[in-house]
């Protein structure tokens, strides 16, 4: 087909790609990690941001997406693969349904393991709510511990009033 499946594990993901349509998936024998890269934390975030490692016995849930592959170098540029800092794998993931399905996906390369700032955990919620994930698996989210950074994130004051927009949108 002409559409890669691209697994988005709570990255916000600004609407700039051709994107055909949306289910749940989860990923077994993996899980959510925070770190950063090379030790470095994020300029962006002011924490550790999201990558999947392999873990037996656990599972990542998340939204996978039809795209266009002739956007996968904006794709890949948006994901920090040019910077080297994630690099892209193959991951078998089933939806809900159970269907299974080989998507693309992220792994920050040579990380350091460390916290999220708060904002970042926020979005990461605020995603798997908006998408329908477990709530079991929202749970967990929400007892993720953070940095406690309390300085100022730009993007986060974009990502919200995004969301607002959409929401007065789609009312």
């Amino acid at each position: 087909s002409s559409s890669s499946c691209r697994l988005l594990y709570l990255h916000y993901f600004p609407g700039s790609l051709e994107i055909d349509s949306l289910c749940c998936f989860h990923l077994q024998d993996f899980k959510l990690e925070f770190g950063h890269h090379q030790g470095r934390t994020s300029s962006v975030w002011h924490g550790g941001t999201a990558t999947i490692a392999q873990s037996p016995g656990d599972e990542v849930w998340g939204i996978v997406w039809k795209m266009n592959i002739c956007n996968l170098s904006s794709l890949d540029k948006q994901e920090g693969v040019e910077d080297g800092i994630y690099v892209p794998v193959e991951v078998n993931v089933h939806t809900q349904a159970g269907k299974a399905l080989t998507c693309r996906s992220y792994q920050m390369k040579d990380y350091v393991s460390g916290p999220p700032s708060p904002q970042y955990k926020k979005v990461i919620c605020m995603g798997a709510k908006q998408n329908g994930l477990p709530t079991d698996y929202q749970e967990k989210l929400e007892a993720i511990e953070t940095n406690n950074y309390a300085g100022p994130v730009p993007i986060m004051e974009e990502i919200e009033a995004a969301v607002k927009a959409e929401k007065i949108n789609s009312a």
